[in-house]
């Protein structure tokens, strides 16, 4: 990868992986209230929720975050190595 290439590809990486934080964010969002009782998320340091409701949350806003990322970081890198036939580094 040259010098320009990574410089272009480091910003657009950058912005891809907010946008996807975001998108990870909605997604729990709306998976939790199909799931539980209450619109928000348990916070770990709410003692009046249970400890398997609590972890539950927190297994799977961790899933849902690592398969957004990874799937946006995936689709960066083949839009950018389709516009520049480079793979990122």
């Amino acid at each position: 990868m040259t010098a320009v290439s990574k410089a272009f590809y480091k910003p657009l990486s950058l912005a891809t992986s907010v946008l996807g934080g975001i998108a990870a964010g909605a997604v729990f969002g709306q998976i939790w209230k199909r799931i539980s009782d209450d619109a928000e998320a348990p916070d770990p340091k709410d003692l009046e929720r249970s400890n398997v409701e609590v972890l539950a949350a927190a297994a799977l806003q961790g899933l849902v975050f690592g398969l957004v990322r990874a799937a946006v970081d995936r689709a960066g890198a083949r839009g950018y190595q389709a516009v520049t036939h480079e793979n990122p580094d």
